[in-house]
């Protein structure tokens, strides 16, 4: 005997899990991509643009000192006309631009510049102009000679400092700029490799997931599969069950009570032989033995519908031309039956389940489908028995209320013979039931 199998969990945890996996595995990624891609607006914002901004800041300083030291160079040619006051105008609208762009690049200074090259290009820039305000002191007092030594000894001097303070500062925006694209292209890489990591491990939890999936799947299959044929086991022996008890039934009907109600039905004419046949007597033991004559004929039909003993002796189409007028008298139904093909042995085993088939499928016509007609057609093929029973009444369904188990009986008793059970609707409207069945299976069957 077979130890019932172990029942195999639900897969719905594992695939939580491996939901829950996914789901957290994606969220994270995307956290981090989050962070890296606002790393990389940082340091575009942050660093490029405001480097680029302050090197344009740069460059309008050093194009100022450029024209400071244009305008000296002029101030000390000698061919000049006019004295050196005469450009006093002409310095202070340099030094306001250079003032506007010295503050305007102070906010967009790198964090990369020190406090002492703040200090350094700060005091610059007061020494120079501080000189340039004593040169042009000098000039205003008649001293043009010193005014012009000046000029050529200090500021050129100091004008060239700041011009070299400046470039340092621009070449050190260029190396800035270097080193933020490299992190910038660091930043891509590190996030295409993550990128790959993180596609290859959802890949992973993915692939786990399914095979998780199908390896559960499998077994519920297997599990439904073993269930399935546990489950057609059992109605099979429940119908065997049930035909050994109605086998048994009719037997008894037939021969113990056939006999009691027989023996009854002699005697009662043998008492009625030996009274006087114009006695209220006579008349009361002939009304009894008609009663046991009727009862006798109901319990031999009724022992035939239990289990018709005519199938072991006439065969199945000997059985089926019984039956189709005996339902015919007893349902008000109008069958019109048709039989084609020359009828073979059918093994009386098959036989009862083709009979029941038919006993089904009427009874559900006769009870359930409110039509008056049905149609039965028996075709003995060469290789085959088919049976079709056919109405035009509301049809059934075999899913529904009471036909249920009627259909799964007649299924049951289909797969028992290796046949098949079709049900469908034909044109008309209504049911047609369709069983066939090998006929080397209705030959052999039970053998």
């Amino acid at each position: 005997m077979k130890k019932a199998s172990h029942v195999q969990g639900s897969p719905t945890t594992g695939l939580l899990i491996g939901l829950a996996l996914t789901l957290t595995a994606v969220l994270v990624f995307g956290y981090y991509m989050r962070e890296q891609f606002a790393g990389l607006r940082r340091l575009q914002s942050d660093m490029v643009d405001r480097n680029r901004k302050d090197s344009l800041q740069l460059l309008r300083v050093q194009n100022d000192l450029n024209s400071v030291a244009l305008a000296m160079r002029d101030m000390l040619d000698s061919r000049e006309p006019y004295g050196l006051t005469a450009w006093t105008a002409e310095f202070q609208r340099m030094r306001e631009d250079l003032d506007a762009a010295l503050r305007i690049e102070d906010k967009f200074a790198t964090a990369r510049r020190t406090p002492e090259q703040r200090q350094f290009l700060n005091q610059s820039l007061r020494g120079f102009w501080d000189a340039v305000d004593r040169m042009f002191a000098l000039a205003a007092s008649g001293k043009e000679a010193e005014a012009r030594e000046q000029i050529r000894v200090t500021l050129q001097a100091r004008e060239a400092a700041l011009s070299t303070a400046v470039s340092r500062l621009l070449v050190q925006n260029n190396e800035g700029e270097e080193e933020a694209a490299a992190q910038i292209a660091k930043i891509y890489d590190r996030v295409q490799r993550q990128l790959y990591v993180f596609l290859s491990a959802a890949l992973l939890v993915i692939v786990a997931t399914s095979l998780y999936l199908i390896r559960s799947n499998r077994r519920l299959f297997a599990r439904i599969e073993t269930l399935s044929e546990q489950r057609s086991d059992l109605a099979q022996k429940l119908i065997a069950t049930q035909e050994a008890t109605l086998r048994h039934i009719s037997r008894e009907l037939h021969d113990e009570f056939g006999q009691v109600l027989t023996a009854i039905g002699s005697l009662v004419g043998r008492a009625g032989d030996a009274v006087p046949k114009d006695s209220r007597l006579h008349e009361d033991l002939q009304e009894v033995r008609e009663i046991a004559q009727s009862t006798l004929n109901n319990i031999r039909t009724l022992s035939q519908a239990l289990h018709p003993v005519l199938l072991e002796e006439g065969g199945l189409a000997s059985t089926l031309d019984w039956y189709v007028p005996t339902v015919e008298r007893q349902t008000g139904l109008k069958i019109h039956y048709e039989k084609t093909g020359l009828p073979f042995a059918v093994e009386s085993g098959a036989g009862v389940h083709v009979y029941r088939v038919l006993q089904e499928a009427l009874n559900n016509v006769s009870r359930h489908a409110g039509a008056k007609e049905a149609w039965i057609r028996v075709k003995f093929l060469v290789g085959e028995l088919v049976l079709e029973i056919e109405d035009r009444g509301k049809g059934i369904t075999e899913n529904k209320g009471q036909h249920g188990i009627g259909m799964v009986a007649m299924r049951e008793r289909a797969e028992i013979l290796g046949g098949t059970l079709e049900i469908g609707q034909p044109e008309e409207h209504g049911t047609r039931v369709r069983l066939r069945v090998p006929r080397e299976k209705l030959e052999t069957h039970g053998e």
